[in-house]
């Protein structure tokens, strides 16, 4: 009588992605994370810090420096590992992850909490484009008839996540020229301006349009704030690069597709966003448009913000065209939980389980909480950051090959991603001003690994049937 396996079905029944089902690095990784940064949502805060300036008080240079260092920090910390690691096995996150949170704890960290964490994003894409799609309607931001267009977005969005993912993934090769062509057109129209911005004034006019806000932030403040805007966008991309690599064919399929999906597209969408900006403020008609429509908190900083005053009477449509483009990552984020709970949650009926998020997303759209997307990227960042870091040491410990899943909950694991975790959420909870604190949950879950593991708190490695045992190879 065979023995019975030690290791639970959903990694014992896995099958690696084979060979002949992968293609070429420009067909699949790079296209794929494109699309992710192609998002309004991501590149229109690239200089939206509350602080006098924003993040081009330091000027336009170290601004864009700033954002290279960040789109670095993106491929060769918090992707090149987990796509290395899904090259080589083939296997999805939820298995790759059992190697450092062990085979039961894998099935929850990083599993179930990259589903839990897609509503997140999911109520940050309802939000955003349902102001997107109020301003094309010509409706006030906080009226009921945005109110009615988040939820009927997030519904249809997770209707499609579960049903017809197929048929949006479709159209989705092609929408994500949308935002380019947007980015592109606004830097026509405000290139004129660029070589006249002057970060002294405007740091200047932003203290005269909201005398008490918070000073002007100084070169470490920028860097550590473009890191924290731009890694913690991007941390649960990173993790997703198991998934989205094990499509590669080699080690070179991973490093291409990461340099060009995400450090150049990085570069390329937040650079342009950052341009315009500096050059809408750098033209004095523009300049004067904008300072009449401040508010209460200032100038407008949000690239989005400043469509109208660039665009002028065919604002709404270019809104209208940004939120169509953004239905597509809402139904992938639907998509990606609806799979996550089908294998944490078998039981459950995913319509339940995708519903009951979806409507949790609505809610975080419609009360506003959605709408502060760089504190929503702090907090995933947080989360995550760990869960990379505490890989990239296990990845490197094991000669850089995947060692297996290890058995139940990995100590090592679970207690270095608590601890990068609380240090990560510090700032969210003004507890203490950690800076860049999606990095420094990384680099705290990596240092707190490292030494566990080194101490012999790791659980034992559980063996691998065949034809699972060749991915540790």
């Amino acid at each position: 009588m065979s023995q019975p396996s030690p290791l639970p079905s959903y990694i014992s029944s896995a099958t690696p992605n084979p060979q002949a089902n992968r293609a070429p690095w420009y067909k699949n990784i790079a296209p794929t994370y494109a699309g992710i940064f192609l998002w309004f949502v991501f590149w229109q805060d690239a200089v939206n810090a509350p602080n006098q300036g924003g993040l081009l008080s330091c000027g336009i240079g170290w601004a864009f420096l700033s954002l290279v260092i960040a789109a670095l920090v993106c491929h060769f910390l918090f992707y090149m590992v987990p796509g290395l690691l899904g090259m080589k096995t083939g296997l999805p996150l939820y298995i790759v992850g059992t190697s450092t949170f062990g085979a039961s704890g894998g099935f929850l960290l990083p599993g179930f909490l990259m589903g839990v964490l897609q509503f997140g994003w999911l109520g940050v894409n309802i939000y955003f484009s349902a102001m997107a799609l109020g301003a094309f309607f010509g409706l006030e931001a906080t009226s009921m008839g945005v109110k009615i267009i988040m939820i009927a977005w997030g519904v249809l969005a997770a209707f499609v996540g579960l049903k017809g993912i197929q048929y949006v993934a479709k159209v989705a090769t092609y929408l994500p020229l949308i935002p380019l062509a947007v980015l592109l057109l606004l830097l026509a129209k405000t290139i004129g301006g660029i070589s006249r911005f002057d970060p002294q004034a405007f740091i200047a006019l932003s203290a005269t349009a909201a005398p008490s806000s918070p000073a002007a932030l100084g070169n470490f403040g920028v860097l550590a704030f473009m890191l924290t805007f731009v890694v913690g966008f991007f941390a649960t991309a990173g993790a997703a690069g198991v998934d989205i690599a094990s499509n590669g064919r080699n080690k070179c399929d991973v490093k291409m597709g990461g340099i060009v999906g995400i450090a150049l597209a990085i570069i390329i969408t937040a650079g342009f966003s950052m341009l315009i900006v500096a050059g809408t403020y750098g033209s004095p008609d523009l300049c004067k448009a904008a300072v009449a429509t401040a508010g209460k908190n200032g100038l407008m900083l949000q690239t989005r913000g400043l469509i109208p005053v660039i665009m002028g009477k065919s604002a709404g449509l270019i809104m209208f065209l940004l939120a169509i483009a953004a239905f597509p990552p809402a139904c992938f984020s639907s998509f990606i939980a609806a799979n996550s709970f089908k294998t944490t949650l078998p039981g459950v009926n995913p319509f339940i389980s995708v519903g009951i998020g979806a409507a949790v997303s609505i809610l975080l759209a419609v009360t506003g909480l959605a709408g502060k997307a760089i504190i929503v990227f702090v907090i995933i960042g947080a989360t995550f950051g760990p869960i990379l870091g505490a890989m990239l040491v296990e990845y490197l410990l094991n000669g850089g090959k995947w060692s297996g899943p290890r058995a139940g909950f990995n100590p090592a694991g679970w207690i270095s991603w608590l601890l990068g975790a609380i240090v990560g959420v510090l700032p969210i909870l003004n507890i203490y001003p950690v800076p860049a604190a999606p990095v420094a949950a990384f680099v705290v879950g990596a240092v707190v690994y490292g030494i566990l593991a080194k101490l012999g708190m790791q659980t034992a490695l559980v063996p691998l049937p065949a034809p699972l045992a060749d991915t540790t190879r």
